[in-house]
């Protein structure tokens, strides 16, 4: 209930009557009171008027059930939301819902990470009450083979969301977020977010993804390691941005970019969005492969999400995420 009456205040015009709630919900008054008294609780401010009604004018940067709930408009992703104070991680706290039977959508996030988690075993950084760390819990009815492209998906999909908050902001001057293939996402040549894909499959048989996806929203200051390699859109902008806002953006954007995925299991309905917002194309770019480096020219994708590389030689190698890292051959991009 305290979704639907955030819902109806936020996306009302004007005060709201008590007696309108009540009909609206089917509660008693009383009902609607307490929870009007537990959203003042949790920071928002609500202007209550005798024979008017009430009406949000202020809502706090909380990443919760409700509020996220309350912004969604979606059919399965994120319907089922966990919002949690502190996990070790949102992708371990996902995959263990898997095992309990959580569905298809079931999205987790948390204010803390206590053991973030990056790609190849990497730490990341995960300081409470500025950033999104969320993790999507999927049951894909797809060849296993095909889930590695899955990143992408989510990173075409993070990207958008994160541009159309800017803009919708900012305007026109609005920076514009990219994507480093494979995992990255990057905001004026410095990194914005990461993801990491984990999944649990048998020969033939998926039995779960798990996507995770950290993303630097108002942060203000980074560990002195990577301070000047990340960025977020509080210090780009020098605005503060509503990540439950981002969160139920995030869910929407991968929606529909699931659903196209999904009919042909390959990029190729994506490839072209996507390579609009990739950072590495048309870029002299050095892969890193274990034991094994070369530089090469990024000429876009292909319709298995793997990065096509024209070596100095004129050879052109699609390159696998796996193990490899792209980079820009004078820094990160």
């Amino acid at each position: 209930m305290k979704e639907k009456i955030l819902r109806i205040l936020r996306e009302a015009e004007d005060y709201v009557s008590g007696q309108e709630l009540c009909e609206l919900l089917g509660v008693s008054r009383t009902a609607v009171w307490k929870v009007i008294v537990q959203l003042k609780e949790e920071g928002y401010q609500i202007e209550g008027v005798k024979n008017r009604g009430y009406i949000v004018t202020a809502i706090p940067d909380v990443m919760t059930e409700a509020e996220i709930g309350s912004r969604l408009h979606t059919s399965v992703m994120g319907q089922c939301c966990i919002c949690c104070k502190e996990v070790d991680s949102t992708n371990n706290r996902a995959k263990r819902l898997a095992d309990e039977g959580k569905p298809h959508g079931t999205l987790v996030c948390a204010e803390h990470q206590t053991g973030g988690k990056g790609r190849r075993g990497r730490s990341w950084s995960s300081p409470p009450g500025e950033a999104i760390y969320m993790s999507l819990l999927l049951r894909p009815d797809i060849n296993p083979t095909h889930t590695s492209m899955l990143t992408l998906v989510m990173g075409l999909a993070a990207a958008k969301a994160c541009n159309q908050v800017l803009k919708r902001r900012l305007g026109e001057k609005a920076p514009m977020v990219q994507v480093k293939w494979p995992n990255d996402l990057v905001l004026e040549g410095r990194k914005l977010a990461g993801i990491l894909t984990e999944l649990s499959t048998e020969v033939d048989y998926i039995n779960h993804v798990v996507i995770g996806i950290g993303i630097n929203v108002n942060t203000q200051a980074f560990p002195e390691e990577i301070a000047a390699t990340a960025n977020s859109m509080r210090l780009a902008t020098g605005q503060i941005f509503s990540r439950a806002e981002l969160t139920a953006c995030c869910m929407e954007r991968f929606e529909e970019c699931y659903e196209i995925f999904s009919r042909t299991e390959d990029l190729s309905a994506l490839k072209e969005e996507y390579e609009s917002l990739l950072v590495n194309k048309d870029r002299q770019v050095k892969v890193l492969e274990p034991g094994h480096a070369y530089i090469g020219q990024a000429l876009g994708i292909n319709e298995s999400g793997e990065l096509l590389v024209k070596k100095e030689d004129g050879q052109v190698l699609a390159v696998y995420a796996g193990e490899v890292s792209v980079r820009g051959i004078y820094g990160y991009v």
